[in-house]
């Protein structure tokens, strides 16, 4: 009965304040999220959980970091819907997408037997001056999606960003890789934790995760460390 009076209240408040795709901006049907029908067909999804050989992302770190399994769920380019879903993440103060695609990570990955012993999610964390001014973290919301799936604990303060970085979009490679050096602290001394996953909302070049992982593994250099990222630039 409570359910069927929520439907209601739902369908009532879609007539009142219709929304649109983030993407195309079409009206949403009552049972369309964030994304029409007709914009989640072009989702690129990697389908990285089927793979049985290195993916791209795996590819990324070869040589560089000892990491144990990696995973994004769609290939990011310019102006498409995956684009969109970013964008309204970090820039529109919309914490429910962010939880909503995290729950899809989750449902994904945990059925993925590498993934299976995860104890915690680890954010990249964001420089405390900037994430007061978003009011968030966006890795930080997707992480609480995956946490729903996965019912491990997200740990928030285990990693300290010691210096503001302009967008890195405008970046070249080297530029990336130069503004990620000596970019955070690690607290997680002889942690108890034998396998954490770090989640970020999208990797390019990988210099964040590279960065993270070798300050984890200064520290810890027997912890599995897997990542977990909602895009990857194709």
């Amino acid at each position: 009965m409570i359910r069927h009076i929520s439907s209601i209240s739902k369908s009532f408040s879609h007539l009142l304040f219709p929304e649109n795709c983030i993407h195309c901006e079409t009206e949403l049907v009552a049972k369309e999220s964030f994304i029409c029908t007709k914009c989640k067909t072009n989702l690129s999804l990697t389908f990285f959980e089927n793979y049985t050989e290195p993916t791209k992302m795996d590819k990324l770190f070869w040589g560089k970091i000892s990491i144990h399994k990696t995973f994004a769920l769609y290939y990011f380019e310019d102006k498409t819907v995956v684009q969109s879903i970013l964008h309204t993440l970090k820039y529109k103060n919309n914490q429910q997408i962010g939880r909503q695609f995290g729950r899809k990570i989750g449902e994904k990955i945990s059925k993925i037997y590498d993934f299976n012993d995860i104890e915690a999610l680890l954010p990249v964390p964001m420089f405390p001056k900037k994430k007061f001014s978003r009011g968030y973290n966006q890795a930080e919301i997707l992480a609480q999606g995956i946490s729903e799936i996965l019912k491990v604990p997200v740990q928030q303060t285990q990693v300290n960003k010691l210096k503001d970085t302009i967008s890195q979009t405008k970046k070249s490679m080297l530029e990336r890789w130069e503004s990620s050096e000596k970019n955070f602290s690690s607290i997680l001394n002889n942690t108890s934790y034998r396998h954490i996953a770090i989640v970020d909302d999208v990797v390019t070049t990988g210099a964040t995760f590279e960065s993270l992982v070798k300050v984890i593994h200064a520290k810890n250099p027997e912890l599995k460390i897997s990542l977990i990222t909602l895009a990857i630039t194709k």
